[in-house]
């Protein structure tokens, strides 16, 4: 099988090569449109501030290439908002594969949310044999709002979409690279789509 994590700068992507060889496989790092349309499953990191990362989406061409990849798709954190309408963060226009715009939680609560959070409502093959209330690691100051495409929900001052899903593909808010045995059978779970 072959693994693209998509290399534009803007991602912790060694943490998550690291993930996917803990549970058996290689991932290629890269930029490459070929290599990407040749992939059996794409990962969509991110980790930063999006205006800037959308930046380097557009000055490689990747924003016009991840919207119409065929294959599954997993965007993590920013990398799953941006797959998103927009977000208030920079007033970001997304790549608009998810039919909703990524908001800002409100200083009533610490941002951004740093740690372990559960997660439940689980609604997709993402989370085969996960329980629900697992818990996950979480590190951001927006999130998306539920909508029809929330496939797992989690809570930090409103209810708000842990993870996303449209046709091949999935977000999760959460980094499943760092969340422990739980996160480990997600991405496992994720190379086992279809």
């Amino acid at each position: 099988m072959k693994i693209v994590i998509i290399n534009y700068g803007a991602g912790n992507i060694q943490s998550i090569k690291f993930a996917i060889q803990r549970i058996g496989f290689e991932a290629v790092l890269t930029d490459d449109v070929n290599e990407i349309l040749a992939a059996d499953k794409v990962i969509f990191p991110g980790v930063g501030e999006a205006s800037s990362a959308m930046k380097k989406l557009r000055a490689s061409g990747l924003d016009k290439l991840v919207p119409k990849l065929k294959q599954p798709v997993l965007g993590i954190c920013l990398g799953m908002q941006l797959m998103c309408n927009s977000t208030k963060e920079g007033d970001t226009k997304g790549l608009g594969i998810f039919n909703i715009d990524v908001l800002k939680f409100t200083n009533k609560v610490k941002v951004p949310q740093i740690g372990w959070n559960q997660i439940k409502n689980l609604k997709s093959d993402l989370f085969k044999e996960i329980s629900e209330e697992e818990y996950i690691y979480l590190v951001h100051s927006f999130y998306a709002p539920l909508c029809n495409e929330t496939i797992a929900e989690s809570d930090y001052e409103l209810v708000y979409s842990a993870a996303l899903k449209k046709d091949n593909f999935y977000g999760t808010q959460f980094h499943p690279e760092k969340s422990s045995s739980v996160g480990e059978k997600i991405l496992k779970n994720f190379l086992n789509l279809n």
